[in-house]
């Protein structure tokens, strides 16, 4: 199958699941600022993404997607590696037309997928896992069941303390940098890599990864700043 075994048909992938993948944070991220506009609004968000069947099946789908991604990067980047075999050294740290993202694409990767983690075990694990856990008749906490669909209430706790805001800034700066390269990286196996296109999509490139962790770093941001006033 051209998809696994060809070199073009990896990159697909990887830009189809990438391009899904950032559809998916400017969503998340838009849902997200509700919690500054609304606490109320972002609860009910919470609740109707708990564990409901629509809600199960997108996550499936994103945690496949997810694994995809990862799975054809370490592929790409094997292959990459092999590719250059004894000239992989005297590539020049100092390339003008290379980035610097594109260059550390894998451990940006490394850090992103770290951060995933954290904010599966901050978030998910305590949201929606709860509430599966529940309905496949597991022993819950009360408390823990009770607060599954308080998402302000989860991001109050989490962001209040310092280290894991400044994890958090970092995970995005490390996002910021993957998603400069990687959604020109992902339009231009799309074939958008034309003169007059190139400058354009690196345009866009820039603007959606700065759109996207602006959205993510406000509620961080936001959160922090009202449980530092409220210490005060």
């Amino acid at each position: 199958m051209w998809l696994i075994n060809s070199s073009v048909g990896r990159k697909v992938v990887m830009s189809n699941t990438g391009a899904s993948l950032v559809l998916f944070l400017l969503f998340h991220a838009s849902m997200n600022l509700v919690a500054i506009i609304s606490e109320e609004g972002y609860n009910m968000i919470c609740e109707f993404l708990g564990a409901n069947w629509y809600a199960l099946v997108a996550t499936a789908g994103l945690a496949g997607l997810v694994v995809l991604h990862i799975l054809y990067a370490f592929i790409l980047t094997v292959q990459n590696y092999r590719a250059r075999g004894s000239q992989r050294y005297a590539v020049s740290a100092n390339q003008k037309d290379v980035s610097w993202a594109s260059k550390n694409m894998l451990a940006l990767g490394i850090v992103v997928v770290l951060g995933i983690g954290l904010h599966l075990c901050n978030f998910w694990a305590k949201m929606q896992l709860v509430e599966l856990q529940h309905m496949l008749g597991a022993d819950v906490c009360h408390n823990a069941l009770e607060n599954a669909t308080n998402g302000v209430l989860i991001i109050k706790n989490t962001f209040a303390d310092p280290i894991y805001v400044v994890l958090y800034i970092v995970w995005l700066a490390a996002i910021w940098f993957h998603l400069t390269h990687g959604v020109w990286s992902a339009l231009h196996t799309m074939g958008w890599n034309n003169n007059t296109w190139m400058p354009r999509v690196k345009c866009i490139s820039n603007i959606v990864a700065t759109l996207v962790v602006l959205m993510f770093a406000a509620v961080v941001v936001f959160y922090f700043a009202a449980s530092f006033c409220a210490g005060c």
